[in-house]
């Protein structure tokens, strides 16, 4: 258990003898940790957890097209209008 303490207070020491490296090194390991836990976040919500919908493969999008070519939303009564010809 003294040899222990002893690390520890050796290493507390030889940190505080390099203020800048020991700021470098806190700093280098809140990033990595921070860019980590953000990426798994990114990649559990995107990949890994379902999608909120009954039947997520049949899902669609559905625009309507301008006679310039430019592809614009449908308001919910044209959607309506749309869904006996589905």
């Amino acid at each position: 258990m003294v040899n222990g303490a002893n690390n520890i207070v050796l290493a507390v020491r030889s940190l505080a003898r390099k203020p800048g490296f020991t700021l470098l090194a806190a700093a280098t390991l809140g990033l990595g940790i921070g860019a980590t836990t953000a990426i798994f976040s990114l990649v559990e919500n995107v990949l890994l957890n379902p999608l909120p919908f009954k039947n997520p493969n049949q899902l669609c999008t559905v625009w309507q097209q301008t006679a310039t070519g430019q592809q614009l939303g449908i308001s919910e009564l044209d959607l309506d209008d749309y869904k006996p010809h589905v």
